[in-house]
């Protein structure tokens, strides 16, 4: 199951077409009615026509896209949190409105609680099975101009994946993270001075800017049987 998928830029979409290419059934959400054709489209480009609807900082929509799932698959193997919201005024240092934009941004990638709620939802369907739950996150946000204000908020995936991938548990669920590192995607736009970001990593990492395939093999080998052993980890 994979989330997050808006745009052939997607993060989601470098996952898909990693997964995709070794033979993984795919499933795909989308958040609502304006972005339903789109997303459709795209996950036939991937052979699959399992498209759901789930707006995440809704318990009752997570609770009935797993339902759905369930009626058809009988078990999930892997579950890919790919979300993020940042609107504008959120990339300000000083924003004007505190408060407002907190709840929706605290229930998706900014801090952990979408993906907890999407991983609680999908554990029946994960029962017995070596299943990997894996989220995105990005390496010290606040470092960078423009990303103070989400900076804690964007490390609490990192944290909660580490806390949880290192609590006793009976089930052998793998739960990792993708720190990705800037990439043009439409969750950039909003933030300030996020062209900046782009060229002091060309100019300093010894890689430069990377497209979307190398998140996306990062991610198809962290839901893979060859990643089981690994669990509590944020690769870069």
């Amino acid at each position: 199951m994979i989330t997050g998928l808006l745009s052939n830029r997607s993060i989601a979409y470098g996952v898909a077409k990693a997964a995709g290419a070794r033979a993984r059934k795919l499933a795909f959400t989308y958040q609502n009615e304006r972005f339903k054709d789109r997303v459709t489209e795209m996950a036939g480009e991937f052979g699959s026509a399992l498209v759901f609807p789930c707006d995440v900082a809704s318990d009752a929509e997570i609770g009935a896209l797993f339902s759905e799932l369930g009626k058809k698959w009988n078990a999930l193997d892997g579950l890919v949190h790919a979300i993020a919201l940042a609107p504008r005024e959120r990339s300000r240092r000083f924003p004007r409105r505190p408060c407002r934009g907190r709840h929706s941004a605290s229930r998706t990638t900014w801090s952990s609680y979408s993906f907890a709620a999407l991983a609680r939802a999908a554990l029946p369907l994960m029962q017995g099975l070596p299943a990997a739950l894996v989220t995105l996150t990005y390496l010290e946000p606040t470092g960078w101009s423009g990303l103070q204000h989400h900076g804690a908020r964007k490390g609490e995936p990192r944290g909660r994946r580490a806390l949880s991938g290192r609590e006793p548990r009976t089930e052998r669920h793998s739960r990792n993270a993708v720190s990705a590192g800037p990439i043009k995607t439409l969750a950039a736009s909003g933030i300030a001075g996020f062209s900046k970001i782009l060229k002091y990593v060309e100019e300093n990492s010894p890689s430069g800017e990377r497209d979307d395939g190398g998140r996306g093999n990062v991610a198809a080998f962290l839901l893979s049987d060859l990643a089981a052993g690994v669990t509590g980890e944020s690769p870069t």
